[in-house]
Formats: structure tokens, C-alpha cells, sequence
């Protein structure tokens, strides 16, 4: 009986290590299974033609666009994205059905779709799918840089892979993965050590039909994760130096992979600021709103926690905010859209504590551009506010 036994679970091994030895849990039958079982209960979202009940839930999700959600739920988020934007891209300069425009295709296929309200990168078709953005040169992460990115799992789709290329010790290009699944966790692979960890305090099933945040920030050989307002996984000593990024997954036409809202940024002076603050100003990206509005985005947590924590270290320390825009749309809307979002950000930040009288306001519109308003990431870098010290 005993050598019947080791018969079958030598052949059972045999079998299954082939399935997963190259992609592990997203090649796992017994969680197809799983999503097969769920594909029974749950629609699927390639468009945004959900029932009204689960319209109704987007509405209340943890969506980082949703106003409902209270910014308090980021409270102790410490992620700041890099100083320069080199890549932004939130598709909704693509028109619905085509491929993206500032992007290619390296294997698979790919759309822009509408889900839930939202213009979408969608990864129709591929094992792997690989899409990557196009850039002027092949190598063009800095030391540090930060990537961030929202994703829509449905119960159904894989979640998506972020690609990150970097040279190996022979000097040639190898490529590790950071997967994204569809429920949360977070997973490295294909680097010097890999690492995994779980999205906290969160039931598959309402994690789903949402949309969800990720960043990334790679500085001094360290990799971050975070997911919506955690800060997931950290990998120490990554061994690695990425210098490109894409996405990709296993995706089909009935449950794709579905991104938007991607910005790389280079830098991070941010996170270096010491107790003693001596520059005149500071300039924020992370600071974001919601399209054409004043209402400050949950994420923002992390850059207005590091103004919090230098005015705190300096307390005779006084900021005029200042608002600015890109040139779209109408030059008195964008001035007066300007003044109230330095407003929103005074109102914020009195409300975490800091005293009003150390705070003024001012909009400047699209009068004071730093960058082209010709391309996506140079409209990001003209859309910022600054803390300039008075």
C-alpha cells in the first residue's frame, strides 16, 4: 500500500511541476477551477455595461478617483512619487477599440476600452500579453524612480504583471516580474531574491469590481509595493538595476487585464528632505485632483504627509500654496481651478493639524508652465503644486 501511495504522489509531482515551474500560481488548475466557479456568480467586465448593482458598488469602492472615499483612509501612506514625470498616460486621448498610441506591442494583443466608467488599457489576448511604453531610449529608469498605475480585477482575469528589464551580470537584458494578482497580493520573480505578500484585511469578493491603485518605488537596490492605501510588499536588496518597464498577463477577450491611469516618474529628492528644511520651495506632483475638479485624490496621503512632517520639524516654517495647470481648456477656468485647489490642499492640511496662519493661496493657472504642454507627461509635470516658503 505504502509503495502504491509513493507511486502516485511521485507521478502526481512529475505532472505538476511542468505547469508550474515557469509562472507558478497563474498557471494553477485548481484556481481556474475556482474561477470558474465564480465566473457563475459574478459578471464580466470588459466594458462598462455592469448591472446596476454593481455600478452601484464601483460607486462606493476603493476606487483612488471616487470622492467618496475619505483621504483619512490614507492617513499613514508614505509613498511619494519622483520629482520629474517621463511617462503619463491615462488613454483617454485613444479612441475606444484601437491600440494606444503611446505604446507597443511586443506579443499578444491589446485595446482601449471603457470599464467602469474609465478609458482602459485593456490586454485582450496573450500567455504572455506584453505591451511596453514608447520611450526615446531604451534605457530610461533613473536610480530612484517611482511607477504608479490602477487595475480592475474583476474575480475572473489574471491580474497584471509589471515588467522590469534590467542588464545581468554578463551585461545582457533580463527581465523580472512584479505580479499584481487579482486579489491583492503582491509577488517578485526572476530577480536576485523573491518575495510575496498579501493584501490585507480585504475579502476576495469585495476586492473585486473596483478599482485599485498600485505603486511602485525602486531606490538604492530597494523595491516597494503598495496597493491602494498598504504598503504591501518590500524586497530589501532587489540585486538589481531596472532601466525599462512594461505590462503584461495572461489575458483573454472574455476576462482581459485592465490598467489605466500609468505615470513613471524619475527622482526622489522628495523622500530625502531632512529635519533642517533650507530650500525655497517645493515642488509636488503627488499632489492630484480629479479631472477638471478640486477634489484632492486619496493618494495624494503620502506627499502631503511629508509637507506635514517638515512643517512640523520647523514650526516657525510658513508656505504660500501655489496652484498651477496645463494649458487644456479655457486660461480663466484653469486660473480659477488653480486657486481652489491650493485652497483644497490649505483645507487638508489644516485639518491634519497644521495651524492656518502658516498658510497661504495662491492660483497661477497655465501661466507658469515648466514643461511642454505638447505631450501627456509634460502636461503632468505642469500640473503640480508648490509649497514655496515665505
Amino acid at each position: 500500500m505504502k509503495k502504491l501511495l509513493l507511486v502516485f504522489l511521485g507521478t502526481f509531482l512529475i505532472c505538476a511541476f511542468p505547469v508550474r515551474a515557469q509562472f507558478g500560481h497563474l498557471l494553477d488548475k485548481a484556481k481556474e477551477k475556482a474561477k470558474e466557479k465564480i465566473d457563475n456568480t459574478m459578471d464580466k467586465t470588459t466594458n462598462d455595461n455592469q448591472s446596476n448593482n454593481d455600478q452601484n458598488k464601483n460607486d462606493n469602492s476603493t476606487n483612488p478617483g471616487n470622492k467618496q472615499i475619505s483621504i483619512k483612509t490614507y492617513q499613514n501612506y508614505d509613498f511619494v512619487p519622483g520629482d520629474k514625470i517621463i511617462f503619463e498616460d491615462d488613454f483617454t486621448e485613444d479612441q475606444n477599440g484601437e491600440f494606444p498610441s503611446h505604446w507597443d506591442l511586443d506579443a499578444g494583443q491589446a485595446v482601449v476600452n471603457e470599464v467602469a466608467g474609465r478609458a482602459a488599457f485593456s490586454l485582450t489576448e496573450g500567455n504572455y500579453c506584453r505591451v511596453y511604453p514608447l520611450m526615446k531610449t531604451k534605457s530610461y529608469l533613473t536610480d530612484p524612480f517611482t511607477i504608479e498605475f490602477d487595475y480592475y480585477p474583476n474575480g475572473a482575469a489574471y491580474g497584471p504583471v509589471l515588467f522590469l528589464k534590467y542588464k545581468n551580470e554578463n551585461g545582457d537584458i533580463s527581465e523580472g516580474n512584479v505580479n499584481f494578482d487579482e486579489n491583492g497580493t503582491v509577488e517578485t520573480s526572476y530577480f536576485r531574491k523573491d518575495f510575496s505578500a498579501n493584501y490585507p484585511n480585504e475579502d476576495d469578493n469585495t476586492f473585486f469590481n473596483k478599482w485599485h491603485h498600485c505603486a511602485v518605488i525602486y531606490k538604492n537596490n530597494q523595491l516597494k509595493c503598495y496597493v491602494d492605501q498598504y504598503r504591501i510588499l518590500v524586497a530589501p536588496n532587489l540585486g538589481v538595476v531596472p532601466i525599462s518597464f512594461g505590462f503584461g498577463g495572461i489575458g483573454d477577450m472574455t476576462n482581459p487585464i485592465l490598467i489605466t491611469n500609468v505615470r513613471v516618474a524619475a527622482g526622489g529628492s522628495m523622500n530625502k528632505i531632512g529635519k533642517k528644511f533650507t530650500a525655497s520651495k517645493i515642488v509636488t506632483h503627488g499632489i492630484t485632483f480629479d479631472i477638471d475638479k478640486a477634489d484632492i485624490k486619496p493618494q495624494s496621503m503620502g506627499t502631503l504627509n511629508m509637507i506635514i512632517r517638515i512643517m512640523k520639524n520647523n514650526p516657525v516654517l510658513k508656505f504660500e500654496i501655489e496652484g498651477h495647470t496645463d494649458n487644456t481648456g479655457d486660461a480663466k477656468h484653469n486660473l480659477d481651478l488653480s486657486h481652489q485647489r491650493a485652497e483644497s490642499v490649505k483645507s487638508e492640511l489644516v485639518s491634519l493639524g497644521i495651524d492656518g496662519s502658516r498658510l497661504t493661496t495662491k492660483g497661477f493657472g497655465d501661466t507658469k508652465p515648466i514643461d511642454s504642454n505638447d505631450t501627456p507627461e509634460g502636461r503632468a509635470n505642469n500640473r503640480r503644486v508648490e509649497f514655496v516658503k515665505i
